[in-house]
């Protein structure tokens, strides 16, 4: 019997990346993307049974063809995790339409996308499948400075894992996702420079008072989501579907 096979985008670093590497440990076959090819290729090598791929997740016709590729390959599609996501820090005011636009086409539209490529190949395969997005802490909360477009794109990203999840449950296929807080990545590394340059201050305080917003005490790693990625796509959370796990130290409580 072949392993199960797991889909993870913008898996090229960051909390992609760690889910693919625990997907992994947990005894899938991951199939690796990112828009970064090079990034892709270097989460799978880590991998024991791996391979990567280019996407474009703003692309429909792309996300199509990845997903028909994985089925004609492997003849299978267990686990679908969209996660690939952009962000860029600036007052409401700065935004501008294209920002906004690429935002959502990024954020949201590429979950949308992806979402229906997944589904209808689990569909047709009669697979219990399994579709976990990465959300954010800022899906619950618009109290977060500098992101607003980057709130609105995630809010949508909650509300459609739920919609995804009623429609898709006739057909035994789970939809949840993830609301990640302060996580030590690239992506955070921009944000705490944009941060602190908007605020007149330092990374270093930026950081500190991130971690000072975290009742447990620390930045989270991607490993800490990868973790629950990992819950999700399991039998033990076989009865869990349209939810929007928080995993953020406490930094967001609901």
């Amino acid at each position: 019997m072949s392993l199960p096979l797991a889909a993870v985008t913008g898996a090229g670093s960051g909390i992609g990346a760690a889910i693919a590497a625990e997907l992994g440990r947990r005894g899938y076959h991951v199939v690796v993307s990112d828009i970064d090819a090079e990034a892709a290729e270097a989460t799978a090598r880590a991998i024991a049974s791996a391979e990567f791929h280019r996407l474009d997740v703003t692309n429909p016709a792309a996300c199509d063809a990845f997903v028909e590729e994985i089925v004609a390959t492997h003849g299978r599609l267990d686990v679908w995790v969209s996660n690939a996501g952009i962000s860029k820090m600036q007052r409401f005011l700065d935004v501008s339409p294209a920002d906004l636009a690429r935002n959502f086409e990024v954020n949201t539209f590429g979950v949308f996308y992806c979402g229906q490529s997944a589904a209808r190949a689990m569909i047709q395969l009669g697979t219990r499948g399994r579709i976990i997005n990465t959300a954010s802490m800022a899906s619950k909360q618009g109290r977060v400075p500098f992101l607003a477009d980057y709130v609105a794109s995630k809010f949508a990203v909650l509300g459609l894992t739920q919609a995804m999840a009623f429609e898709l449950a006739p057909h035994d296929i789970r939809v949840n996702c993830v609301c990640p807080g302060f996580v030590a990545t690239p992506m955070q590394t921009r944000e705490l420079a944009w941060e602190a340059h908007l605020r007149g201050s330092d990374p270093e305080t930026v950081k500190q008072m991130w971690i000072n917003d975290t009742p447990l005490g620390r930045l989270q790693t991607p490993e800490d989501v990868a973790r629950v990625v990992a819950f999700l796509a399991s039998d033990d959370a076989e009865f869990i579907t349209g939810e929007a796990i928080s995993v953020n130290g406490g930094a967001f409580m609901d």
